[in-house]
């Protein structure tokens, strides 16, 4: 599952010196490995797997501190394009580590484990890193619900989690050993409200919304407290669960009641009910969203039907353009990154800067829960809340208009 097992978890179509540099894993000819990592990536520089592998493979048997990075795997296109983006930031991060001669002149060991985001074998997967008493730290899991069913492991355990992207404010009572490096859907919901109670003016709002999901509940939740706590009113909510609920009679009965702003509380999974709540929209009601949505296949699918779709982000390349982390990414993918990319270097470099402090678990936990920690992330320094664990940063909002960034005639841009 890390490599060395000589299957690529991006599975698909394996260049020739791709699996030649997984072969050699395999037998632990670290030398072959390297070289064939090396072709790979100058056949394609946008793989961060092999980049991932190449650094390993540098360190050989040397003595290293290892890190696992659990990423969604690739059952669908969505998962796939995920876990790319997860693994850019670990690569990158680890990749700057090393080559300032790692952390404490010890190199930065990477492990990419797959668990499908799928909670029982994310349990599975914990529980043998958690025996692994080699690993000092994890980045994951994808999912808020995914994540929830795994932190009393990490906690039995005494093992650092930290999650780049699960937002769920449940994750904040989660445990001791539990951090990460997104803010939580409270401070999400908050830009959101604001946003509709100041900015648009509106005081009636619905949100459609998925029961099943976890982080839609959470997100749910805390927006109706943020935006009713302001002087707002819920005036209608729609279950996309519901065996009855069509988008085009659910917009037409929330008009009905007065609703003068549409919360989406919703994900990409499933995506056909997202879609026709856009369609049926047709931007007649401003429509907002959380980090969930802000992705390129949203735009790519929804076409003109997400134009003026406002969602909170937790980070936007549009607005660190000068960064060094920008330019570094652009340099090393040849592409621009996003928001899960930056929060999984972010974690990296937090679990480097505890393993610098103290290589033990205990002495990693300590050192990410100090009044006092502080280490510069991608563009901003990481911090985390006493007794939560959850990262001190606000949200962002951008919004949907025409653009030729994406590739599919519609972007992402802040919002003013």
């Amino acid at each position: 599952a890390d490599g060395s097992s000589g299957v690529s978890i991006l599975k698909g179509a394996v260049s020739v010196s791709k699996q030649n540099g997984l072969d050699a894993l395999l037998k632990a000819d670290y030398a072959a490995a390297e070289r064939a990592f090396t072709a790979a990536l100058t056949e394609n520089r946008n793989d961060p797997e092999a980049l991932i592998y190449l650094n390993n493979a540098k360190i050989g048997d040397s003595l290293s501190h290892a890190v696992a990075l659990i990423v969604p795997g690739v059952g669908d296109e969505t998962k796939r394009g995920t876990s790319q983006e997860l693994m850019r930031g670990a690569a990158q991060a680890q990749t700057e580590i090393n080559a300032v001669g790692g952390i404490n002149g010890t190199s930065l060991q990477v492990l990419i484990v797959d668990d499908q985001d799928d909670p029982e074998i994310a349990k599975a997967i914990a529980t043998s890193l958690a025996m692994d008493t080699d690993v000092l730290g994890v980045i994951g899991h994808f999912s808020s619900g995914t994540t929830l069913e795994t932190t009393e492991i990490y906690e039995a355990e005494g093992l650092t989690l930290i999650s780049p992207t699960s937002t769920s404010v449940d994750i904040s009572r989660a445990g001791d050993y539990i951090f990460r490096t997104v803010p939580s859907d409270r401070l999400a919901a908050s830009a959101l409200a604001d946003y509709a109670l100041d900015t648009l003016d509106t005081s009636q709002a619905a949100i459609f919304y998925n029961t099943d999901s976890n982080y839609s509940n959470s997100l749910k939740a805390e927006f109706e407290t943020e935006f009713v706590s302001s002087g707002g009113a819920i005036v209608e909510g729609f279950d996309i669960q519901d065996a009855n609920f069509r988008a085009a009679s659910a917009l037409q009965t929330a008009r009905g009641q007065g609703a003068e702003v549409i919360m989406l509380a919703l994900s990409l999974d499933p995506v056909d009910p997202l879609l026709q709540i856009l369609a049926s929209g047709q931007n007649s009601l401003p429509m907002l969203g959380s980090d969930s949505l802000y992705k390129s296949r949203l735009l790519s699918l929804a076409g003109a039907n997400s134009l003026g779709l406002t969602v909170s982000a937790p980070w936007d390349i549009l607005s660190h353009e000068q960064s060094e982390f920008v330019q570094e990414s652009r340099q090393l993918w040849g592409a621009d990154v996003n928001w899960r990319t930056a929060m999984v270097y972010d974690a990296v470099v937090a679990l480097a800067a505890g393993i610098e402090a103290d290589p033990t678990r205990e002495g990693v936990a300590s050192a990410l829960a100090a009044p006092d920690f502080q280490v510069e992330g991608a563009t901003s320094p990481v911090r985390f809340l006493p007794r939560t664990g959850d990262r001190n940063q606000p949200f962002q909002l951008v919004e949907v208009v025409p653009g030729n960034r994406s590739g599919s005639g519609y972007d992402f841009v802040p919002v003013n």
